[in-house]
């Protein structure tokens, strides 16, 4: 059984750093297109980064250059490096994961991905 289990979350001011954590089982780390989504309120759900098992990786505009998206295959556990973080960050953070070898294009797709952590949430504030 795949199972996705995200941690990290919690309150940081602006400006501060935060680093997201998925713990995963049931599947061969590194063989699955992995990536991050999240969701703030009253907006749907979007792509934050993604990663395939080539490495290649699809950054969301709006966090280059302050995210950092990473693996740990020591561990089996997808790591979201958040820096810079802004009050529009504020969200929950989901881990997600397909067994597809997905294309840097689709990276940030939700339907590209069927395996959904619970979330976590991330709040941006001073």
């Amino acid at each position: 059984q795949v199972q996705l289990v995200e941690s990290g979350g919690g309150l940081v001011q602006p400006g501060q750093s935060l680093t997201l954590s998925c713990r995963t089982s049931g599947f061969t780390f590194g063989t699955y297109t992995m990536a991050w989504f999240r969701q703030r309120e009253g907006k749907q759900r979007e792509g934050v980064v993604g990663i395939n098992p080539s490495g290649s990786t699809n950054y969301a505009e709006s966090v280059k250059g302050r995210f950092t998206i990473s693996q740990d295959n020591a561990k089996k556990t997808l790591v979201l490096q958040m820096n810079h973080l802004l009050p529009g960050d504020s969200a929950i953070y989901y881990c997600v994961a397909a067994s597809r070898k997905w294309g840097p294009v689709t990276l940030l797709a939700s339907e590209a991905y069927s395996i959904w952590g619970q979330g976590t949430q991330v709040t941006v504030s001073a």
